[in-house]
């Protein structure tokens, strides 16, 4: 009996999706930014969620990361109800992001902003003396994430002196390099050329199966040619959800980008 209780729990939390939202909202006074979503993200899973300007996908981000607390409704990660807990700790649990708006330290070099996120992850702090070998295998990993987001060339140059696409494949570096189990992306095409957004296409193509990936992208081709599954959102409500060919197929769809939907029950 002993030995099989932790098979048994073992098998649940296998069985449990990435990410699991049950009724989720996020109120700003009285605006309704995101309300009542419910939405289950199997392990392995690539995921766009879609919408025009002001349909609450980045709120939605920010509650799922822990950086809103949600108003109404559970958050689930890998099979952990994490709604009251600090973003800190659900990055400890697997979880990393990027921002529409990159948030490096423009005077650092590439390998120094990525291996101060390592650090922080990994609960560690600068210190007055080095730590050889520790500090050895942490800018070992800073140079693997870097290779695999495609900046490895610029490992050692300024970020501050780095183009647009090239800080958004630091940030992909650095949510890469503390090893995540779910990794949310944030515009990540967001001014690109259409090379750099061919190259950020490859890259996300290419992300190992272990790692769940969240999207929140304007640019459909790239949405649609990663994603598995699409969810769209509009004033902060799921509205419609299905494979990217359902998705170029839906008239609502189209309807909301071209701004002819002004009011939808979900």
């Amino acid at each position: 009996m002993t030995a099989e209780a932790p098979s048994t729990s073992a098998s649940a939390d296998s069985a449990a999706p990435t990410l699991r939202l049950r009724g989720v909202g996020r109120r700003f006074g009285g605006l309704h930014a995101v309300r009542d979503v419910d939405l289950d993200v199997p392990h392995g899973e690539r995921r766009a969620i879609l919408g025009p300007n002001g349909a609450g996908k980045t709120t939605l981000f920010n509650v799922i990361a822990g950086e809103f607390p949600a108003t109404s409704g559970t958050v689930e990660l890998f099979g952990v109800d994490v709604t009251h807990m600090p973003s800190r700790n659900r990055a400890k649990l697997g979880l990393a992001r990027t921002y529409q708006q990159s948030r490096l330290f423009g005077g650092l070099t590439v390998e120094d902003n990525i291996y101060l996120a390592i650090l922080g992850v990994d609960g560690g702090r600068m210190r007055p003396v080095t730590l050889r070998k520790k500090d050895a295998e942490l800018r070992e990993r800073a140079y693997e994430a870097a290779n695999r987001a495609a900046i490895a060339p610029k490992f050692k140059e300024l970020v501050g002196s780095l183009s647009h696409g090239e800080h958004r494949q630091v940030a992909l570096a650095l949510a890469l390099a503390v090893k995540p189990k779910l990794l949310m992306l944030d515009e990540p095409a967001s001014g690109l050329s259409r090379g750099e957004r061919v190259v950020l296409t490859d890259l996300l193509l290419a992300l190992d199966r272990e790692i769940t990936l969240i999207l929140i992208e304007h640019d459909m081709d790239v949405a649609l040619r990663v994603a598995e599954r699409v969810t769209m959102l509009h004033q902060g409500e799921k509205v419609v959800e299905g494979t990217p060919d359902e998705i170029r197929a839906n008239q609502l769809v189209h309807d909301l980008y071209l701004g002819k939907a002004e009011q939808i029950s979900a």
